[in-house]
């Protein structure tokens, strides 16, 4: 009967999928291993015989999916996953490095335009930064001369609203301005001083230059020997000037920390008493030790004798030699005293005799004026 027979035939491929159940024919390539699903509609929504109603009745895919197994993303609804990639490139050649040098060569060349950009960018913004600071200082002092006006606005309304007389308003602008005069003299007072005091450091500069070269020259026409002594001091002058500073760091530090001591002593009236004790104690030391100094100094009575004896001695000849030395100088006061009690002596004789000499003339001239007359 025609219904009891079976085809031996291939089961025919539906529009909407694969049939699994039976073999395919020979004439068509048989599908890979990922088995794509048919997507013209959502399977949720296809009917039965339709081209995307299920598949066959034999494997897998002939079950019936439910909307509620779907993986669900923010984006909504997404399709069924087809099956697992298939196998990966097994041999890794000179070309597959070279297509994965150019990709990272592609991305470095990416990130170097995208960072000239930024330096473009900061660039720009930087040329704006000083285009704008100095259009901020130029307002500033735009800023400053306003403020000097609303003050000065500010002021006259005050002495508007206090009926105040233009003769006070008057006097306090000539106050002002005679201010101003003098704060205007003293600024140029002291100008022309810095003009000045920059003109002597220049000159003091090129002194110091000029002994410089001198220096120079002169360490030149030494002998070798010379240079060398002078290389050698001259090192030696920059080890102290840097233990010099060195210690006057280390001075400095002291200082500031002996002020910070004495700072915390005068806030503490323990620690004042405890400097007058170490004070006391030093002093007694310092005494202490000079006595013993002086003990150890000191020799048997025999020898003190004749230390006092030796050192009266010697005080005897110092005075004697003193007494000697004053009386020569006693003599040589009365020697110069006498020479000049003789110089002036000699003065009066010599004004005596120039006024003598002066009427001398004087009576000679006379005379020989009276003689024509006797004629």
């Amino acid at each position: 009967m025609a219904s009891n027979h079976k085809s031996s035939g291939p089961r025919p491929i539906s529009r909407g999928g694969i049939g699994l159940a039976g073999r395919p024919p020979s004439g068509i390539r048989p599908p890979s291993g990922n088995v794509r699903v048919a997507t013209a509609m959502p399977p949720a929504t296809a009917r039965p015989g339709s081209r995307g109603g299920p598949l066959g009745t034999g494997g897998v895919l002939s079950s019936q999916i439910k909307v509620a197994d779907r993986p669900v993303t923010q984006q909504g609804l997404s399709g069924m996953k087809t099956g697992m990639k298939g196998p990966q490139r097994q041999i890794l050649d000179k070309s597959y490095y070279l297509g994965l040098l150019r990709s990272k060569i592609s991305e470095l060349t990416t990130e170097i335009n995208k960072l000239q950009k930024e330096i473009e960018m900061y660039n720009q913004e930087n040329s704006v930064y000083l285009s704008y600071e100095k259009r901020a200082e130029t307002l500033a002092v735009e800023i400053k001369d306003f403020q000097g006006q609303l003050a000065d606005y500010n002021m006259l309304v005050d002495k508007l609203n206090t009926n105040t007389e233009m003769e006070e308003v008057m006097n306090d602008y000539n106050m002002l301005k005679a201010q101003n005069d003098r704060e205007t003299q003293s600024m140029d007072v002291i100008f022309t001083e810095r003009q000045a005091k920059e003109k002597q450091i220049r000159s003091v500069e090129e002194e110091v230059e000029q002994e410089k070269q001198a220096a120079d020259g002169i360490i030149k026409n030494m002998s070798p020997e010379k240079q060398v002594k002078y290389i050698e001091m001259k090192t030696t002058n920059e080890k102290l000037l840097q233990e010099l500073d060195a210690l006057q760091q280390q001075l400095d530090s002291l200082n500031i920390k002996k002020e910070s001591l004495e700072t915390e002593i005068a806030h503490s009236q323990v620690k004042q008493e405890a400097v007058l004790l170490h004070e006391k104690l030093y002093e007694l030391e310092s005494h202490r030790d000079q006595m013993i100094a002086e003990d150890k100094s000191m020799g048997s009575p025999m020898e003190e004798r004749e230390r006092l004896l030796k050192q009266v001695k010697e005080d005897n000849q110092e005075i004697a030699s003193m007494e000697r030395q004053l009386t020569d100088i006693k003599e040589k006061i009365n020697q110069f005293s006498e020479e000049i009690r003789q110089l002036d002596m000699d003065l009066e004789e010599h004004q005596e005799y120039t006024t003598l000499l002066s009427v001398v003339e004087a009576h000679t001239l006379n005379s020989n004026s009276r003689k024509p007359g006797l004629y």
